[in-house]
C-alpha cells in the first residue's frame, strides 16, 4: 500500500469510532424492496394483472443476480467500476486519479465504487447532495462501503446495486428500466440495452445524444461495435409506460386494482380480490360484444357487476369495456346515473308491507294527473298507451309506469325517499325533492349500490355490504323488508306471463333456470339497466354513454338485457337456478300470493280485486269552480269496497261515494276487513271572474 494510501485507511480507522454503522444485512434489504407495481389476484389465487401502488417512482419486484442477464452485469462493471471484483470497497488508483484531475480541474471517471454508491443508496443520509457530499459525509460513505465489503459477498453488493440504482426518470433498478425500456425481463437484455442502461447509470436524465455515446464507450470496452444503439434508444425512449411485468398485456379487472390500491398499506407485495378470473374475463367479453352489436346506435360505454348472493362477496367488477370506452378511465360501476324502472321493485315491496297492496290488487293504468308543487305531473307510460286495470303483478312484471306512480303516491315521497336509502341506495337531495317521479328512478344511484339492493331481495330482504377483499369483516345484515314481501315482489319479477304484456313471453330476459330480473330505462334514453337474481347470484348491468348523450332507439330489454343474460347463462352453465321456497307469513289463495291478513276472504280465479285508494289520490288540489252550481262538482271517491270517512265522518261506503266538497285540507280514509288507507287532499274556492271593463266614450 503507497503512502498516502496508508494515510487515508488509518484515518478512516480512527474515524470508524465515530463514524459507527449499524448496516442492515443482505437479507433485511432484500426483504424490505417494495415494488411499485403489484399483482391482482383473483379468488384462487391467479394473477390477474398489476397495478401500480407507489406513484413516486417505477419499481420492479427483486431480481436475484442469477436471473441478470450477463451482458448488463458486465456492462455495469465495465461502466462504473472496473476493478469491481478486485477491490475492498474502495478503489485507491481511481481515488488517486480524481483527486488529481480536482486539482487541476480536469474532467475524468468518478471514484465512487459501486459498493460506495450502494452506501448512498442503502442510506438516505449518505445520498449524494445536490452541492456535493462534505469531507464527513465521504469519510462516512468511505467507511459504510468498507462495512458492506466486509459483512456482504460481492455477489450481494451486485445484486443489491442492480435492484436500487436509479436509471432514467422514475425508473428504479433494472427490472422496472428494462420492462419499461425494453419491454423485456433484465434476464433477456442484449449488449446494447445492456449498455444503454449502463450509460444510464451515470446521467439517467441525459440528452439522448449523450446517452447514445456513453453506450457506445462501454461497448468498445468490450470490444464490440455500436451499430444499432441509436436506433434501440430511441424505440426505448418511444416506449409509453405500462404496467410492470403484465405479460399478457391484459388488465380485465383496472378500476378494482385501483380502488384496491389506494387501499393498499405501505410495503404491501399483493392485491388479493374476491374476483374470480372466469366471471370477470366473461363479464368483460359479454360487455364488448354487445357494445359491439350497438355500435351504430350511439352506445359507447357498459358496466358489469356480478355478487356472490350469500356472502356478499363481488366476482366481477367491469367498470367500462376498455380501451374502446369513451372514458376507459372512468368506473361506471361507481358513476350515479338515474336507474328508472329498475327502481320500482322497491316501490311495490315497500306497499306491499304496509298492506296498501296486494299482488293481485287492481292498478289503474291511464292518464293520469298528480299535483307537483305549482303544477301537474302527468307519468306515462314507455310505449305512450294504456292497459287499463292490471293487477299490480301485471304492472310490476311488465314495468307500467303510471300504476308504479299510483303506488308510490299511496307511500308519498318522503316515505319512499327514506325506505330507499334504508335499501342502501343512498339518494342525494330529498323525496319533496323529487316528488312523484321518484317511484320511477328520478334519483341517481350506482350500479353497486342498486345491485347490491337486488341481491338484498334475493336474500329475504336483509341488507348487508358488499366485499371485494376477502377475509374483511362483514356486519350482521340489517332487515329492509319483510321476508314475505321481498319474497313476492322476486316471485314477481320471475313470472314471464306477467312480463309477456310488455316484453312477450321470448325475450332476453328469459332463461334456462328461474331467475327475477328487471330493466329500466332513464329519461330520454341516456342509460339503460338489466338487474336481476338467481339462486345463488345477483347481476347488475349498464349500458349507456360516459359523457350523459342519449343512446339511439336503445332501451334497457336491447341494450343491458343480452349481457346480463350472457352472464347468467355463464354462472349457471353446470347449475341451473332454483326458484326459493317461500318463507313463513304468505298465504296462497287463488293462484295469488297474499302477505298474511291481507287474502281476500274469497277470490275468483282469474279476476283481481281492486284495492286501497284509487281516487283522489295524495296531495290532490281540488278547485271549485264558483259559477257551476256545487251539487254538480261533488267528488267521487274510488277504490276497494269498504266505509269512506272524511276528517273522521263516515261518507259512505262501497267502491265509489260521492261527496259534495267543502274547501279546506281533508283527510280521506277508506276502511274494510282486509286493511286501511288513508290520503289527505285539498279542496280550494276558485274566484268568480270579473267582468269586463265598459270602454269609456271618446
Amino acid at each position: 500500500m503507497k503512502g498516502w494510501q496508508g494515510l487515508v485507511a488509518v484515518a478512516l480507522l480512527a474515524a470508524a469510532p465515530a463514524f459507527a454503522f449499524a448496516l442492515p444485512s443482505f437479507d433485511a434489504v432484500r426483504a424490505a424492496h417494495a415494488p411499485s407495481d403489484v399483482p391482482l389476484l383473483a379468488r384462487d389465487g391467479s394473477v390477474l394483472q398489476t397495478v401500480r401502488i407507489d406513484a413516486r417512482v417505477r419499481r420492479g419486484p427483486w431480481v436475484p443476480l442469477a436471473e441478470v442477464s450477463p451482458a448488463l452485469r458486465t456492462a455495469i462493471v465495465l461502466g462504473e467500476d472496473r476493478r469491481f471484483w478486485d477491490h475492498a470497497g474502495i478503489d485507491w488508483r481511481a481515488l488517486a486519479a480524481s483527486a488529481w484531475a480536482n486539482a487541476w480541474n480536469t474532467r475524468t471517471r468518478g471514484a465512487s465504487t459501486l459498493t460506495m454508491q450502494l452506501a448512498g443508496l442503502t442510506d438516505d443520509e449518505l445520498a449524494r447532495p445536490s452541492g456535493g457530499r462534505s469531507v464527513a459525509a465521504k469519510l462516512s460513505q468511505l467507511l459504510r462501503a468498507r462495512q458492506l465489503e466486509t459483512q456482504w459477498t460481492k455477489a450481494q453488493i451486485l445484486e443489491a446495486y442492480l435492484n436500487r440504482v436509479p436509471l432514467r426518470g422514475e425508473l428504479v433498478g433494472v427490472a422496472a428500466a428494462a420492462n419499461v425500456l425494453f419491454a423485456k425481463q433484465p434476464s433477456g437484455l442484449d449488449s446494447i440495452e445492456a449498455a444503454l442502461l449502463a450509460a444510464l447509470v451515470r446521467a439517467p436524465n441525459a440528452r439522448p445524444a449523450d446517452v447514445e455515446r456513453r453506450a457506445c464507450e462501454v461497448l468498445k470496452l468490450q470490444s464490440l461495435g455500436c451499430d444499432g444503439v441509436a436506433t434501440t434508444l430511441a424505440q426505448a425512449l418511444a416506449r409509453r409506460p405500462g404496467a410492470l411485468f403484465n405479460e399478457s398485456g391484459e388488465a380485465p379487472a383496472p378500476h378494482l386494482a385501483l380502488r384496491l390500491a389506494a387501499q393498499a398499506a405501505p410495503g404491501t407485495r399483493v392485491l388479493r380480490s374476491t374476483l374470480d378470473a372466469a366471471v370477470q374475463r366473461g363479464a368483460l367479453a359479454a360487455l364488448r360484444r354487445q357494445l359491439a352489436e350497438l355500435r351504430g346506435r350511439d352506445v359507447e360505454d357498459g358496466a358489469v357487476l356480478v355478487l356472490d348472493n350469500a356472502s356478499g362477496e363481488v366476482l366481477a367488477w367491469v367498470g367500462s369495456q376498455g380501451a374502446a370506452s369513451s372514458a376507459a378511465d372512468v368506473d361506471a360501476v361507481l358513476a350515479r346515473r338515474q336507474p328508472g324502472s329498475t327502481i320500482k321493485p322497491f316501490v311495490y315491496a315497500q306497499a306491499l308491507q304496509r298492506r296498501l297492496v296486494t299482488a293481485a290488487s287492481l292498478l289503474d293504468d291511464a292518464p293520469l294527473q298528480l299535483a307537483a308543487g305549482a303544477g301537474l305531473y302527468l307519468p306515462q307510460n314507455y310505449d305512450h298507451a294504456y292497459k287499463g286495470w292490471v293487477s299490480a303483478r301485471t304492472a310490476l312484471a311488465s314495468s307500467l309506469n303510471v300504476p308504479a306512480v299510483r303506488v308510490g303516491a299511496m307511500l308519498g315521497p318522503d316515505a319512499m325517499f327514506e325506505q330507499l336509502n334504508r335499501a342502501g341506495l343512498h339518494l342525494a337531495e330529498s323525496g319533496g325533492y323529487h316528488g312523484h317521479a321518484l317511484a320511477l328512478g328520478s334519483a341517481e344511484v350506482t350500479l353497486l349500490d342498486l345491485t347490491n339492493a337486488y341481491r338484498m331481495l334475493a336474500n329475504g330482504g336483509r341488507w348487508s355490504a358488499v366485499r371485494w377483499q376477502p377475509g374483511s369483516a362483514a356486519a350482521p345484515p340489517k332487515p329492509v323488508f319483510e321476508a314475505a314481501a321481498a319474497w313476492v315482489v322476486e316471485d314477481i319479477l320471475a313470472d314471464p306471463a306477467a312480463r309477456a304484456t310488455t316484453f312477450g313471453l321470448d325475450s332476453p330476459l328469459v332463461t334456462r333456470g328461474w331467475a327475477a330480473v328487471k330493466t329500466g330505462t332513464s329519461k330520454d334514453l341516456r342509460d339503460n339497466w338489466c338487474i336481476g337474481s338467481t339462486s345463488r347470484y345477483t347481476v347488475g348491468v349498464w349500458v349507456g354513454n360516459a359523457s350523459g348523450a342519449p343512446m339511439h332507439g336503445v332501451s334497457g330489454v336491447s341494450g343491458a338485457a343480452p349481457v346480463w343474460r350472457e352472464v347468467v347463462a355463464q354462472l349457471h352453465a353446470q347449475q341451473p337456478s332454483r326458484a326459493p321456497a317461500s318463507p313463513p307469513g304468505l298465504v296462497a289463495r287463488g293462484g295469488e300470493w297474499f302477505l298474511a291478513g291481507t287474502e281476500p276472504a274469497v277470490l275468483r280465479p282469474g279476476r283481481a280485486q281492486a284495492f286501497g285508494i284509487q281516487a283522489p289520490r295524495e296531495g290532490s288540489i281540488v278547485v271549485l269552480d264558483p259559477e257551476i252550481p256545487p251539487a254538480a262538482q261533488q267528488l267521487v271517491f274510488e277504490g276497494a269496497a269498504g266505509q269512506w270517512r272524511v276528517d273522521g265522518r263516515v261518507v259512505g261506503s262501497g267502491t265509489r261515494v260521492r261527496w259534495l266538497p267543502r274547501p279546506g285540507r281533508h283527510v280521506l280514509e277508506l276502511r274494510n276487513a282486509e286493511a286501511g288507507e288513508r290520503v289527505e287532499f285539498e279542496v280550494r274556492a276558485g274566484q268568480a271572474a270579473r267582468p269586463a271593463a265598459r270602454p269609456r266614450p271618446g
